[in-house]
């Protein structure tokens, strides 16, 4: 990964999951960002959306890069990260943050051609309002890529115990991060494609509902997302050449039907 602008080097995310002390947990989300990268560079030339872009850095990074969408919107519900955004990165061409709300006015249907959410949806306790507005906001035929954390089976095994390191070095901050009973924990490790224990909801001060980590399923997810889309291919990282359970993000690539037809129901194994 090639060095840093100022602006994308101090984003609150990018100084802890990307250039912060603990070496695992950096190389795992530079892999990360390396392929978002390389899957935006498959949508030079048009309109791409990041859905719950954070302090901007995937963006920022893939405007950056030969292969740059054409315009780049990311997309928060916090006016504080937007305006971060704004601050440390609007001065990039072609690149511009607006909050949720914004892109649930009039004039947005149809309005972009790839949209990515990364690392989101495992901590969205209903997400069936925002696959809707996916729907609204994506052109006929538009494309979507999602990566979610794999929070069962051998990954699990692997994560938890770097977690409970990290937090122990004080390289880490999982908000909300429940700890699991015996029982819990071996339904997460041979988790089959239902949701196999009750995940916990937080709220934050506000008083809105989220999940953390705990009891995420991926492979209950896919089956709600390939009810909606077409699944064209399933990614894995950080390190791709390894089987699914043994990677610690799983990515989606979706697309939505041209004709605005749903997708069959059914999913693969």
């Amino acid at each position: 990964m090639s060095a840093p602008s100022e602006g994308i080097s101090s984003g609150r995310y990018a100084r802890k999951q990307l250039y912060g002390g603990a070496w695992l947990i950096t190389w795992s989300h530079r892999r990360r960002f390396q392929l978002a990268c390389r899957l935006a560079a498959g949508f030079h030339g048009r309109r791409l959306l990041d859905y719950g872009c954070g302090d901007g850095t995937f963006l920022a990074m893939a405007c950056a890069g030969p292969n740059a969408p054409a315009e780049s919107v990311g997309a928060e519900i916090s006016d504080f990260l937007v305006n971060d955004c704004r601050t440390r990165l609007g001065g990039q061409t072609g690149l511009s943050f607006v909050t949720v709300a914004d892109l649930a006015g009039p004039g947005s249907e149809g309005q972009f051609d790839a949209l990515f959410c990364m690392e989101v949806l495992e901590h969205v306790v209903d997400r069936e309002p925002i696959f809707a507005l996916w729907d609204r906001l994506l052109s006929p035929g538009g494309e979507i890529v999602v990566s979610v954390p794999n929070e069962t089976g051998p990954a699990l095994a692997i994560k938890q115990p770097a977690r409970r390191l990290a937090r122990w070095c004080g390289l880490s901050d999982y908000l909300g991060s429940a700890p699991y009973t015996w029982r819990e924990y071996a339904r997460a490790l041979f988790a089959g494609r239902r949701q196999h224990i009750t995940r916990p909801v937080h709220r934050w001060a506000d008083g809105s509902a989220f999940h953390c980590h705990k009891g995420f399923n991926w492979r209950a997810l896919r089956d709600e997302l390939v009810q909606r889309w077409e699944l064209v291919r399933i990614y894995r990282s950080p390190v791709p050449f390894l089987p699914v359970d043994f990677n610690s993000q799983i990515w989606f690539h979706l697309r939505k039907p041209g004709d605005g037809a749903r997708c069959p129901t059914t999913s693969p194994s």
